[in-house]
């Protein structure tokens, strides 16, 4: 039983961690596409607080989860599917790391700029690039984990 309730955990972990961070990406991108200053100020502190209350959990209970799971399992980093996980997993933080600074900065840009009556500074759209940019590892490094943990088992058996 106990390993049935960490896979759930996990599983839903993982769906909230990759949807949610789909579901942000898709609307800030569409806010900035749109020009409309105060969307993109609004989404910007929408985006943020998603990556506090949702993605940031589910980044400790991923991990966490996961060496129970691996323990359950009596696998450990040796084995390939695991190792490959752990990188991936590392590469993808990495990559998010810098993308919750740049969200901050964004979102003070959008906000002041708006409350001032000016346009948005080409710094904005400069961060909203390497943002965009960042996030394009990161999703294919989520993709890959998922396929490990679904098909771990036949890959190196």
């Amino acid at each position: 039983m106990m390993y049935l309730s960490l896979k759930l955990i996990h599983i839903l972990s993982a769906i909230v961690l990759f949807g949610l961070g789909s579901g942000t990406v898709f609307y800030k991108v569409m806010a900035d596409k749109s020009g409309d200053h105060a969307a993109i100020a609004t989404t910007s502190k929408h985006v943020m607080l998603a990556d506090w209350w949702f993605t940031t959990p589910t980044v400790i209970i991923q991990p966490a989860t996961g060496v129970l799971l691996a323990e359950q399992l009596s696998a450990s980093f040796g084995d390939g599917w695991l190792w490959w996980t752990l990188l991936l997993y590392l590469i993808t933080g990495l990559c998010w790391l810098p993308v919750v600074i740049l969200q901050i900065r964004m979102r003070d840009i959008a906000v002041q700029s708006l409350a001032q009556g000016r346009a948005l500074p080409y710094l904005y759209h400069y961060y909203a690039k390497i943002w965009l940019w960042l996030g394009v590892p990161a999703f294919f490094g989520m993709i890959g984990i998922t396929t490990l943990m679904v098909f771990h088992n036949s890959l190196w058996s």
